[in-house]
């Protein structure tokens, strides 16, 4: 089954009976016929508008109304490193609806998406914030990578990348250089494999785009006498120039 096929009208019916719970007067059965009646032929994120779509169609509420809602229904947070896409796969039209109006309410999004990646990912949600109120965002973030928990240190790095797949390019980290150098070298040495590789893919994005500003951050790290964990994240950062 392809990754598209999960969205569809029996996915529709779980979604509304968990939101039912935490709205009752939610329309399940209109906002169900919207989805059947949308979604056949459809690719993946246009699967995922559709829900958006019909969230802002059937939650006739304020944002923030909304996003309580939402809160209600996240559920346990992950108890490993995996299981945002085989667990929280769920969660993935929630997150786009954040994607979309998350810049109403700044606070109430950054919190929302720390909550969000410790189910599923924040690493799409997170990018408008980060295009449209860099400033406030970046401060946050500065703090998620120091954070206790192991999925939002990775949303520091991850929601960073320059070429996260299935995203636009992002240049937030040419624009504030210093503070995204600042959320790497946080998380330079930390000891999770997930986190590393998110850091290490940073570096690979950073090099293909702009290489100078990777050879900066790496020289800087191997002043420090750098760990093991460095050193690995620096070897992933520069495989593509050894593919070369």
């Amino acid at each position: 089954m392809k990754t598209k096929d999960y969205y569809d009208t029996d996915y529709a019916k779980l979604l509304s009976q968990k939101i039912k719970v935490v709205f009752p007067e939610f329309n399940e059965k209109s906002f169900i016929n919207h989805i059947d009646k949308n979604i056949f032929g459809k690719e993946f994120f246009g699967r995922m508008d559709i829900f958006a779509n019909a969230f802002e169609q059937y939650l006739p509420n304020t944002y923030e109304q909304n996003i309580g809602f939402f809160e209600k229904i996240l559920g346990e947070e992950l108890k490993q490193e995996t299981g945002m896409f085989s667990e929280g796969w769920w969660l993935w039209p929630v997150s786009r609806y954040v994607e979309r109006h998350g810049t109403k309410n700044l606070r109430v999004s950054l919190e929302f998406i720390k909550e969000l990646t410790k189910r599923f990912t924040g690493e799409y949600a997170i990018r408008p914030l980060l295009t449209n109120k860099p400033g406030e965002t970046i401060k946050e973030v500065i703090q998620w990578s120091k954070d206790k928990n192991v999925h939002v240190r990775r949303l520091a790095s991850e929601g960073m990348r320059i070429r996260l797949p299935w995203a636009k390019k992002l240049y937030v980290a040419i624009d504030d250089f210093e503070n995204y150098k600042i959320i790497l070298t946080n998380l330079k040495n930390d000891t999770s494999k997930f986190v590393q590789k998110s850091v290490g893919n940073n570096l690979n994005d950073l090099y293909k785009e702009f290489p100078e500003k990777a050879k900066e951050i790496i020289k800087e790290w191997d002043k420090e006498n750098p760990t093991k964990e460095t050193q690995w994240i620096i070897k992933h950062g520069l495989r593509s120039t050894k593919k070369k």
